[in-house]
């Protein structure tokens, strides 16, 4: 790949406009192009609104701090849309590609296959599918060894992370390419295997589903829960990841919780997975022992103890929620 490579987006819908707005803000120029054959009118309008969705979006960007209003117009002009006739001259000077059409295996199947033929053999194609394991495009794709899914989190311009899903095809390079490029527009990349879910979807569906119950069972209100995220689950977990977590407390404390629960609520969904009993048996507790889901072996505990409680007291500041002590005579 150049230093600033060419990126196309296969659909100029909210996907497609989202990573042109991550991109372009990048210094990367970007093509949307439309994948459904409509009048120039049609096209007109499409490729208006396209275009009015990501320069409101850079006003936004604007107002938040994130770049000036007069750069605004330099990150715009980055971006283009052509309509679907133009694909293959478009796709032409393209480095990597991007499909983001509907979830739809057989239209994917087919804007895919037609992009692949577009292009030379060495050039990435990426699905962006939310739900489609990674195999179940690649048979469409020539070359498939160089595809893979770039699952984007929305809003596509701000959320860091990305997840990268190989195929059984995907050439380990193209991984690392990918890695690459994405770090280079400031995102962080994680790599999981082709499975439903992903990571983020996967765990999100279960914490979703589990509020709407308790609104259900009358636990607690919908604000009340809420808020129970936002200033204790989402919190911490803005600094601990759930596998840190686990080894923070101890995987004992999840191991004997999930027992409870499973019984008192009367339902195997708390059941803890088979690793953590194994990780009990086999001394990995977490922290206390130096081994848990991660390494901490020739680690300063207590540093790094330190420096997360550090990053969770930034967040207390953040929430205005760091108040100073309570003196005699206050």
């Amino acid at each position: 790949m150049t230093a600033r490579p060419m990126i196309a987006c296969l659909g100029a819908g909210r996907m497609g406009r989202g990573i042109a707005v991550a991109f372009a803000y990048a210094g990367h120029a970007v093509i949307m192009i439309d994948v459904k054959t409509r009048a120039a009118e049609q096209f007109a309008t499409l490729q208006a609104e396209a275009l009015g969705e990501v320069s409101k979006t850079l006003a936004s960007l604007a107002r938040f701090g994130l770049l000036a209003e007069n750069d605004a117009e330099a990150v715009i002009a980055r971006v283009s849309v052509v309509p679907t006739q133009n694909m293959a001259a478009a796709l032409a000077a393209a480095d990597i590609v991007f499909e983001g059409v509907p979830e739809v295996v057989e239209l994917k199947r087919e804007v895919l296959a037609a992009a692949s033929k577009c292009v030379g053999p060495d050039i990435i194609i990426a699905s962006t599918t939310s739900t489609i394991l990674v195999d179940d495009l690649s048979g469409s794709v020539e070359h498939p060894q160089r595809f893979l899914n770039v699952h984007w989190l929305n809003p596509a311009y701000l959320i860091p992370l990305v997840e990268i899903s190989p195929g059984a095809a995907t050439d380990p390079d193209v991984i690392a390419r990918v890695k690459a490029l994405l770090e280079g527009i400031g995102k962080m990349p994680v790599v999981c295997a082709a499975t439903p879910g992903f990571i983020v979807p996967r765990i999100q569906a279960l914490a979703m589903n589990e509020a709407a119950r308790m609104v259900e069972e009358g636990v607690a209100s919908a604000e009340d829960i809420d808020k129970a995220i936002r200033y204790g689950f989402g919190f911490r977990y803005a600094v601990l990841g759930l596998l840190e977590f686990i080894d923070w407390g101890g995987g004992d404390i999840l191991y004997y919780a999930s027992r409870y629960l499973e019984g008192a609520l009367g339902s195997d969904r708390y059941r803890a997975p088979e690793v953590i009993s194994r990780n009990m048996r086999d001394g990995r507790i977490g922290l206390r022992t130096g081994a848990g889901f991660l390494d901490y072996s020739g680690l300063d505990i207590d540093a790094y103890r330190e420096q997360r409680l550090a990053a969770l007291v930034d967040l207390l500041r953040h929430f205005g929620l760091a108040r100073p002590p309570v003196l005699d005579g206050d």
